[in-house]
């Protein structure tokens, strides 16, 4: 199999550009036109760490010199070289780029070449070869010096702050100061737990002038239960959740009741569980801890690629996404072909999935509730470790290379490989049933069914009884009164004589239940506590229990059937057709359940040790590859893992990442211009035992973070002149919120956010009804909340890094929408004061101001909103002379009939659509 070492375009455009300064005329063509088609079209066969025929194309000393067949083109004779040869001819079998490797030269890259080659084939004389891709930072081990955890550091590098600063100092960058109380504590707020301060926590922490007032607010907001549902929607995104998206039973994508890993996602960061745990959890609970339900939840990460149509699909969405979202490779462009530009070969993508093969998701039964569909725990287990995985030739799932399995393993451009051993589970992990809830809950319902087969009995007995008495004596002369007499005594003994056989069926249910867990028990004991004598009694026990049961319940069935031949013997149907047909048809089935009746009474008399577990078992041996999997993604010595999750982390918090692609630290991802401080930040967090909290708190205490977004035209004109993108963290930036924090916002500062946590997902059609926080709601490819989805939410199938748009769609719905109508109206009259103690319109356009934008009103603010309110009042005062508006919902809390109230709720209103709302600055 060959394996693909290539440098990418994007690298080699990075590459060119050193030396592009220095060239002019042909020698600029050869940068810009002729050098990335030998870097798109040929490097991956001939670059640095590949030289099919002992040939380099990534340089133009390299092609004249050529491999084993000489030259491949040689100055000003391009029709006379190999090199057109091989990229001029039609004839696949020699045509370069091969068939599968790439498309045919086109015209105009033809063109460029001959060109080239005609003009001489200059080139830079300080043109270097591409490096080494396994050479690429992202594949290098953490910098142990690049830590500190004071100003000075312990190390060289010294703190992220230390190290922002030199480079600022560096391009003579003054940094803008730190950014203003109030603003810095919205943000705060916004960043750690998704919603803002009150007007009143605001107040209060202006006002604590102790040295230590900010960090007791990280602290405290770090410790807020809300600071799990913030940050499990931002690991949400990476990790891809998605609800269940079936329509009534089917089931299309993800698994029924995934809430529960979503849950699990919140209490592991409000418990502050290490990364490398939770790592080790979602790939491996079942195997980690397989008899613990908090784990299993966590398995949830893999029963969210559940595809029912397709198990191929399925395994590539487990293998790309794991791969990207723990160490940021983008694994599966080597499903079809070695990987155009990381060192990753096609076999190793096949390894990798190697690592997922055995795996299958199930849904184990939650205490209380015996029916899965109604509620279960989604979780993953190993249902075949012997399964072998192929490599499918050019990644067509119908041609499977079967002559070679592939062994499970991980990239070797990433050092140590795993060391797999199968784990030997406990007999509750393979045999579900046999969890004390599942026995009790199973036993429990049993009961219920013979109390209420008893209850039936009493009431049929009661009912008979009323009516024997009712009938009295009837008259001798009167025949009809004596049949209809008979007949209703006939019904009477029928249902007594069914709800009998029917409470007989009960106990013998809960007989048979009882014997098999008792065996079942027994047979998957560890230690063994029973002799094999004592086994096979018990067997026999549930088998003799397990055929009575089934002998009651054929017995129930055939009194069922013969009362139906009755009935459509008796039957009043004028047309004989359909009446014969109705009796042959009941007859039948009579029949039938008669010979059903014969064979279970029958049965009961044979004495065998076969009868029915009480629930399903699976295999007692897991592979073992997932867990050693997270425990190689999770070592302290794998260089990606904690680069990739700090990375994450900085990128909510600065609205940029410190490496451009979060998916993607492969060769295509360049060098980032902070790799000392995410270097310092990923050692930090693992040695802090990877705590994301002590992340945040680094984060947020930082003065990198701290810093104003804006401020005078002339400072940022000047900073800008030299660091227009702010690569060197000269000024925080400020951010648009995501979608759910917004409507969220809107909810709490009306004060009707409902706080209730974890649960099922809510039906997203009922976000403007619903108050509950935006993490509760349903969220899948095709269900999602409208409002959310206008503001750019999550896509349940890729979301790494969240797009941000700005169109008339997302003000139109702040608007139009009864939450954001109904919220503000609230918000109106709840500033308005009372009848008592009103509130003037200065004091409210001051409260209303902080409360929504979490500041005063400027100057010029305020006087245009006092405009506002007082224009609106007079209009609104002449109701006859306004027009009405159609077209909107109607909001659960009506427009006020008060012209001065309704102008405040119009104020309010137009704040929801105000920047500084949407905004974190």
């Amino acid at each position: 199999m060959r394996r693909t070492r290539a440098i990418s375009f994007a690298a080699a455009c990075a590459l060119a550009s050193l030396v592009a300064g220095r060239c002019w005329g042909e020698e600029t063509e050869y940068l810009r036109d002729v050098k990335p088609i030998f870097i798109e079209k040929c490097s991956s066969c001939h670059g640095p760490l590949k030289q099919e025929a002992s040939l380099r194309l990534d340089a133009a000393s390299l092609i004249q010199k050529g491999g084993d067949s000489g030259p491949a083109a040689a100055p000003g004779e391009f029709e006379k070289t190999l090199l057109f040869e091989r990229v001029a001819t039609d004839d696949l079998a020699t045509r370069m780029p091969p068939e599968g490797e790439g498309e045919k030269l086109t015209e105009e890259q033809f063109a460029h070449l001959k060109r080239w080659i005609a003009a001489g084939m200059p080139a830079p004389a300080d043109e270097r070869p591409l490096p080494d891709p396994a050479d690429h930072w992202a594949f290098q081990p953490l910098d142990r010096n690049a830590r500190g955890p004071g100003e000075g550091g312990s190390g060289a590098g010294g703190s992220p702050d230390v190290m922002i600063d030199a480079k600022l100092a560096s391009a003579g960058i003054e940094p803008l100061p730190e950014a203003d109380r109030a603003t810095l504590v919205r943000r705060l707020y916004f960043d750690l737990i998704g919603l803002p301060p009150t007007v009143e926590e605001t107040r209060a922490i202006l006002a604590d002038e102790s040295p230590d007032a900010y960090e007791r607010l990280v602290d405290r907001l770090l410790e807020d239960p809300r600071y799990g549902e913030r940050w499990g929607r931002h690991w949400m995104d990476v990790w891809r959740y998605s609800d269940w998206d079936g329509y009534k039973d089917e089931l299309r994508s993800s698994s029924r009741h995934l809430w529960h890993w979503r849950d699990w996602i919140v209490r592991s960061l409000n418990e502050d569980k290490p990364y490398d745990r939770m790592i080790a959890e979602m790939l491996a609970g079942d195997e980690l801890a397989p008899e613990d339900p908090e784990a299993l939840a966590a398995t949830g990460f893999l029963a969210r690629n559940y595809h029912h149509l397709n198990r191929d699909i399925w395994l590539d969405w487990t293998t790309e996404h794991s791969a990207k979202a723990f160490v940021g490779l983008t694994i599966a462009c080597a499903k079809c072909h070695d990987h155009k530009f990381d060192p990753l070969s096609q076999t190793e993508y096949y390894a990798w999935r190697a690592l997922f093969e055995p795996h299958r998701v199930r849904t184990d039964r939650l205490p209380g509730q015996i029916d899965v569909m109604q509620d279960g725990l989604p979780r993953a287990y190993d249902a075949d470790p012997a399964v072998p995985t192929y490599l499918y030739i050019r990644g067509d799932e119908k041609h499977p290379d079967k002559e070679r399995p592939i062994a499970p393993g991980v990239p070797a451009i990433l050092g140590e490989s795993l060391t797999v051993a199968p784990i030997e589970l406990p007999p509750m992990a393979y045999f579900p049933a046999l969890a004390e809830h599942v026995e009790r809950d199973l036993v429990d319902a049993a009961e219920d069914q013979i109390a209420a087969a008893r209850a039936s009995v009493e009431e049929c007995e009661k009912a008979a009884a009323i009516e024997e008495a009712a009938a009295g004596a009837p008259s001798i002369d009167d025949g009809a009164e004596l049949a209809d007499v008979a007949t209703e005594r006939e019904e009477a003994s029928a249902a007594i004589k069914l709800a009998e056989l029917s409470l007989a069926e009960a106990e013998c249910a809960l007989q048979s239940l009882r014997a098999r867990y008792a065996s079942d028990r027994a047979k998957h004991a560890l230690p063994k506590t029973r002799s094999e004598e004592e086994l096979k009694t018990l067997a026999r026990e549930a088998s003799a229990a397990e055929r009575r049961h089934a002998a009651a319940v054929a017995e129930r069935e055939l009194f069922e059937r013969r009362q139906a031949l009755t009935k459509a013997q008796s039957s009043a149907e004028p047309d004989e057709k359909k009446r014969t047909e109705a009796v042959a048809k009941a007859k039948g089935e009579a029949e039938a359940a008669t010979k059903k009746r014969d064979e279970a009474l029958a049965n009961v008399e044979k004495v065998d040790e076969a009868y029915a577990p009480v629930g399903e078992s699976y295999s007692k041996t897991s592979a073992g590859r997932r867990l050693a999997l997270a425990r190689w993604i999770a070592s302290p010595d794998n260089p990606l893992t904690a680069r990739v999750a700090v990375n994450h982390v900085w990128m909510r918090h600065f609205g940029k990442p410190l490496v451009a692609n979060p998916s993607d630290f492969g060769v295509r991802t360049p060098r980032p211009v902070q790799l000392d401080v995410l270097d310092s930040l990923a050692r930090e967090f693992i040695d802090s035992g990877w705590s994301f909290k002590a992340l945040h708190r680094r984060i947020v205490t930082s003065k990198a973070w701290r810093r104003a977004s804006s401020a005078e035209p002339e400072t940022l004109a000047r900073n800008e002149a030299v660091d227009q993108e702010n690569a060197l963290l000269w000024r925080q930036s400020a951010r648009r919120l995501e979608a759910e924090p917004i409507r969220d916002a809107m909810l709490y500062v009306a004060g009707k956010l409902d706080a209730t946590t974890s649960g099922p997902d809510l039906d997203p059609s009922q976000g403007e009804k619903v108050y509950r926080r935006s993490l509760y709601f349903r969220h899948a490819r095709e269900k999602q909340m409208k409002m959310l989805t206008l503001f750019d939410g999550a896509s349940p199938d890729d979301c790494y890094r969240r797009a941000e748009s700005v169109v008339p769609q997302q003000a139109l719905a702040v608007a139009n929408s009864e939450l954001a109508r109904t919220m503000s109206r609230t918000l109106a009259r709840q500033l308005s004061g009372s009848a008592e103690s009103p509130v003037a319109d200065e004091r409210f356009v001051d409260l209303a101001f902080e409360t929504t934008l979490g500041r005063s009103p400027t100057e010029e603010e305020r006087g245009a909103s006092l405009a506002f309110l007082a224009k609106q009042r007079e209009s609104l005062s002449h109701r006859e002379k306004l027009t009405a508006l159609g077209g909107a919902q109607a909001a659960a809390t009506p427009a006020s009939d008060d012209p001065a109230l309704r102008a405040r709720e119009s104020l309010t209103h137009v704040l929801f659509s105000h920047n500084d709302f949407v905004t974190i600055r």
